[in-house]
């Protein structure tokens, strides 16, 4: 986590990538759990989890870490 965050701040896209895996692990769990029948705190989990990783997926977003730059809102 502490390697993602800091490629995070240095806007490297193989730290785009990396917290992408991380986010994208955590909601794939949470569906797991979902299926499992702990609907509630999967559920949860995945509306929480799946929200960063769909604005993380936004091109701008994606093209901010390719170029260095800061992503544009909105």
């Amino acid at each position: 986590m502490a390697v993602a965050g800091t490629a995070w701040f240095k806007r490297r896209l193989w730290g785009w990538r990396l917290v992408v895996a991380i986010i994208a692990t955590q909601v794939l769990g949470d569906l797991v759990n979902a299926f499992r029948g702990d609907l509630f705190r999967g559920g949860v989990g995945f509306v929480i989890a799946g929200l960063p990783l769909v604005y993380l997926l936004r091109p701008n977003v994606r093209a901010a870490f390719a170029s260095g730059d800061a992503p544009r809102l909105g």
